[in-house]
């Protein structure tokens, strides 16, 4: 079990929970919640990276606000505000290179928050070397990032049924991403809808594609922060 913690970033101080293996060091993975804020199954991810030897930490972008109603997450993930979560984001990265000892960081994130990786490895390119989106949008049109600025390798994990993220989709930002020469590879499970690996949400949760990304996102994060 981790804890909530305050770490700096450039806004000031932060909240985030924290979780740490049982050595109390290794490789650093920033977490970035999806739309309903930093809940218990953001939480449970930081706490199984850290039973797989990770110090993650996952930023409370919403800053205490949570929800597990649709509409009211569709409202907080519309109101936040871009520049400061990168801020929040980039803050996280810097505590876990320092708790870790070690400049590459990894992140994962969630719908919403992969998105948000993506962008985080583009405005981090210094720490931020592998990033692992789970069906990750960007609803933001301004926030698109750059990619040609990011040094991470890519692995994308993203449902076969998505009205937010669709195959084509996924596909051209893949291309996109290679076309830049970047290490990218995306997967894209089959029979699976948006959130599949959230399993606090039964009617998405698909358990053989969520215990199949896991293994490939703990191999990747594994070799690419080693």
């Amino acid at each position: 079990m981790g804890e909530l913690i305050q770490f700096k970033s450039a806004s000031g101080s932060e909240s985030g929970y924290l979780a740490l293996p049982v050595t109390g060091s290794g490789p650093g993975v920033v977490v970035i919640q999806e739309w309903w804020g930093l809940v218990d199954h953001i939480e449970d991810v930081c706490d199984r990276l850290a039973a797989a030897g990770f110090v993650a930490l996952a930023p409370d972008l919403y800053r205490g606000e949570k929800t597990e109603e649709p509409d009211e997450a569709g409202k907080f993930a519309m109101a936040l505000k871009i520049d400061e979560a990168a801020r929040q984001m980039s803050g996280a990265v810097d505590e876990v290179a320092t708790r870790s000892g070690s400049d590459r960081v990894g992140v994962i994130g969630f719908c919403m928050g992969g998105g948000l990786a993506l962008v985080l490895a583009a405005l981090r390119p210094d720490k931020v070397k592998a990033a692992a989106p789970f069906y990750g949008v960007i609803p933001w049109a301004d926030a698109v990032p750059d990619y040609s600025r990011i040094e991470a390798a890519i692995q994308g994990h993203y449902a076969e049924h998505d009205h937010s993220a669709s195959e084509e989709t996924v596909r051209l930002l893949e291309a996109t991403l290679l076309s830049l020469d970047k290490e990218a590879e995306f997967f894209i499970y089959p029979g699976t809808v948006h959130g599949f690996f959230n399993d606090t949400r039964p009617g998405q949760y698909d358990p053989s594609a969520s215990a199949q990304a896991w293994d490939r996102v703990v191999a990747f994060l594994e070799e690419n922060l080693s």
